[in-house]
């Protein structure tokens, strides 16, 4: 197995490449920058690259960037990205490219020899390695939204769909009157409280589509955002 390590903090870079040799495998290259691992990528053609998802110069998702770059250029390559934190968007970002020899841990995983050596043998061999934290946070809905009552829900989703209260009343069959209701309802229950910095109608939207998987069948066209309606 030919590795390559994209790590910044040099005690742990060398630290993974010391454990690595001594269980026989072959770390072809180490490096410190996202341009460099780039490089080794297409120099050495590795079977895995082992990359931290905060890199130089910003320290910011350089690595996830260059994971993503890699994988494009090498479709087989294996990827085991270490992070220190849950990086939710992060991880979603690099699984959007299909969960395929990929592994995504936690760095304090590293420190537990067999669990971290199995994972890296796992993406190697084609399947997939995410930490439980990661997994946890990806799988993570608002639970706030279960809060709201099925007609909530329903004046919820004609707003996501760009409808004006006049029109999510006609659509219901019921008074603007219960429409604004039922909003005054749902910024209760999501505890949007009244600011001059966010539009409270925008952010209802917004945690709906967030967390709900796919739009109503009768969704129109326009963006949520173009509904001239305000509350």
């Amino acid at each position: 197995m030919r590795i390559v390590i994209a790590e910044d903090d040099p005690l742990l870079r060398e630290g993974l490449a010391l454990l690595l040799r001594a269980e026989s495998l072959d770390v072809v290259a180490t490096a410190d920058h996202p341009a460099d691992f780039l490089t080794a990528v297409d120099a050495h053609a590795p079977d895995v690259a082992i990359v931290d998802v905060r890199m130089p110069p910003t320290h910011t998702d350089e690595g996830i960037v260059a994971a993503v770059e890699a994988r494009r250029r090498r479709p087989d390559l294996a990827v085991l990205v270490l992070s220190a934190h849950v990086e939710q968007a992060f991880a979603t970002e690099l699984l959007s490219g299909g969960a395929a020899r990929l592994g995504y841990l936690l760095k304090e995983r590293v420190g537990r020899v067999a669990h971290f050596l199995d994972a890296l043998h796992r993406v190697a061999g084609g399947g997939t390695a995410i930490d439980p934290d990661v997994v946890a946070q990806l799988l993570r809905r608002d639970t706030a939204l279960e809060r709201l009552s099925p007609r909530e829900l329903d004046v919820l989703s004609l707003m996501a769909e760009g409808l004006g209260n006049t029109a999510i009343a006609e659509s219901l069959s019921v008074t603007e009157g219960a429409v604004h209701k039922h909003i005054r309802n749902i910024f209760a229950k999501l505890d949007l409280a009244p600011t001059d910095r966010a539009d409270r109608r925008v952010a209802a939207v917004l945690r709906y589509l967030e967390n709900t998987p796919a739009p109503r069948p009768d969704a129109a066209s326009t963006p949520f955002l173009d509904s001239p309606a305000r509350y």
